[in-house]
């Protein structure tokens, strides 16, 4: 029997994302695959600001970057051809661009190849779970080999938990019993990838054209796909017959007989999301967990999302950090948003899908009066109408009260600092930002490859050590927390000397820190793994800030070696 902490099924890009994240904190994880090889047509084309933070964090991102296009431009046009709507967000918060076209089988492969780097991690073609036997402390499950002659086998592999990242079709979500709730809109969609791109321009354009909607982007590698949706008489072999396909194409391309095709396909869209993500040791993710409409696409980043919650959280949980219960704040914790995802995408769709002459109507004439208010046609192309994930509940401590598990959105404290803050939304339970700060010894660099890939204090102007009693800072070396003072550039000489040796500190060369900082009365914050914001407070009320996130997370004080780990590309 081959015996692993973590075993992983399915090698699509949310099993392959969190292998990667154990690997990088030297878990052991084996990765069954039923298929002989990773999929290689192109499904996902949306990469967005927050995978790619993740990305960088496993040490990946020099490889993947080949294969995006950064600040993809999206632009909804009606039936005539009039743009509706523009979304083409500038911010860069999260230390990338919001948005990026990519071609999925590349970057698949790139965090296949990137496993490579970690002795502690196997992935296993050909290995189909047939079923899964939990015990208190492990599970074990039997698995069909099928090796490259079509010979058939069985084998065994017993882990500590077991992740199913199979798909929609999951059988783990299946064998979990859990619901899986939402719907499958009746409308179906005809894809057509073709390489070459004939026609050239570089971004999105969704066209809600009454007549037949669809959609036209322009992907790296000069990959160009096409989406039509298909009528209720146009059945899945007429719509990919070769002489229908350049009928919907004629429009388009002066010559669609020409055109190298990589696929054509008629997919439905579904919306659901699964009643819980875990269940003892067994767990779900990515699709398996929510499938979600192509309109905003967000489906492979929640796969990303969900990784990424829940990869620090099994290693806590493996290391003796943290109690199994951790795992009880990953559906907490990613549920919620992934059904707003869903909602939002949704409403998308019906917006693009829409084929009724009034209401086609209705809707241009409702897009052209607001676009005359730059406030909201600003809202809708800074993309601040996607819902960014805010915990409220899970392993983080109310700003106000500093009760564990939970956090509200508002800072409620009647203390000067408080009431005199620019705002009064909690920073707590949001991802926190990336600008660039500098170290004599890394230079200049983004803020997460500086500080590490684990927990992290940061403190504005202060030495941590300094407004913290012995316990906290105990409980902090504990956990593996990187402790951080940042200052101004000018005073960067001043508090590397003065300041503790134990304590890292940076400067601010953008000053996009100190922004942060005099927004908001919380120049304290600890960091999760996952660049969440756990606790934020200022120095004072640090101590039961601190002591109220570990409760949230049932830590148990034993120290770790993992953090900070340095990586190097696939």
């Amino acid at each position: 029997m081959t015996t692993s902490e973590v075993l992983i099924v399915g090698a699509g890009p949310t099993g392959l994302m969190l292998a990667n994240i154990l690997g990088m904190y030297g878990r052991t994880v084996t990765v069954l695959e039923a298929r002989d090889t990773l999929i290689d047509y192109p499904r996902g084309v949306g990469l967005d600001d927050e995978s790619l933070r993740t990305i960088q964090t496993v040490g990946l991102v020099d490889e993947v970057r080949p294969h995006t296009t950064p600040q993809h431009i999206m632009r909804l046009v009606n039936g005539r051809g009039k743009t509706i709507l523009i979304n083409n967000p500038q911010t860069d918060e999260f230390g990338w661009e919001r948005k990026h076209g990519f071609i999925q089988p590349e970057v698949d492969r790139v965090l296949y190849e990137g496993l490579e780097r970690f002795e502690n991690v196997q992935v296993l073609f050909g290995h189909e779970v047939l079923d899964v036997t939990e015990t208190a402390d492990a599970v074990t499950t039997r698995v069909k080999v099928l090796d490259v002659n079509g010979n058939e086998s069985e084998r065994s592999f017993e882990a500590k938990f077991i992740v199913g990242c199979e798909g929609g079709k999951s059988p783990t979500r299946k064998r979990l019993g859990v619901s899986f709730e939402g719907e499958s809109p009746s409308t179906r969609w005809l894809v057509v990838d073709v390489n070459n791109d004939p026609l050239g321009t570089p971004n999105v354009f969704l066209g809600a054209d009454p007549v037949r909607p669809y959609v036209s982007i322009g992907l790296p590698h000069a990959v160009r796909r096409w989406e039509f949706m298909l009528l209720d008489d146009e059945t899945e072999e007429m719509a990919t017959d070769p002489e229908f396909v350049n009928r919907m194409l004629a429009d388009h391309v002066p010559d669609p007989t020409t055109l190298e095709y990589i696929r054509r396909r008629v997919f439905t869209h579904h919306a659901r999301v699964a009643g819980d993500f875990r269940k003892g040791r067994q767990l779900i993710a990515g699709d398996a967990a929510h499938l979600m409409p192509v309109w905003m696409g967000q489906g492979w980043n929640s796969g990303m999302r969900d990784a990424t919650n829940l990869g620090w959280k099994l290693t806590s949980i493996l290391t003796g950090q943290a109690g199994d219960e951790l795992l009880d704040t990953y559906t907490a914790e990613r549920k919620q948003h992934a059904k707003a995802m869903v909602d939002l995408s949704l409403t998308m769709g019906k917006v693009i899908k829409m084929t009724n002459p009034a209401g086609v109507v209705l809707r241009d004439t409702a897009a052209s009066v607001l676009n005359l208010f730059p406030s909201v046609k600003s809202y809708f192309a800074d993309m601040r109408f996607k819902p960014m994930p805010r915990y409220t509940s899970g392993v983080l401590a109310d700003p106000t009260t500093a009760q564990a598990g939970t956090a509200e959105a508002t800072l409620r404290s009647k203390l000067i600092p408080v009431a005199t803050a620019n705002t009064r939304v909690s920073p707590v339970g949001v991802q926190f930002i990336q600008p660039n700060v500098r170290t004599d010894e890394l230079g200049i660099g983004k803020l997460d490859d500086v500080v590490g890939n684990w927990w992290t204090l940061l403190v504005w102007g202060n030495d941590p050590i300094d407004v913290l009693p012995t316990k906290t800072i105990e409980d902090l070396q504990a956990l593996g927390a990187r402790l951080v003072a940042v200052v101004p550039e000018t005073q960067y000489e001043w508090a590397k000397r003065d300041m503790s040796s134990e304590v890292l500190v940076v400067s601010d060369v953008t000053g996009r820190l100190k922004k942060w900082f005099d927004d908001r009365p919380t120049p304290m914050v600890l960091l999760r793994p996952d660049r969440f914001v756990a606790g934020a407070c200022l120095h004072q009320d640090g101590p039961r800030t601190i002591a109220a996130v570990l409760q949230s997370m049932s830590f148990k004080g034993a120290r770790t070696d993992i953090a900070n780990r340095t990586l190097t590309g696939a």
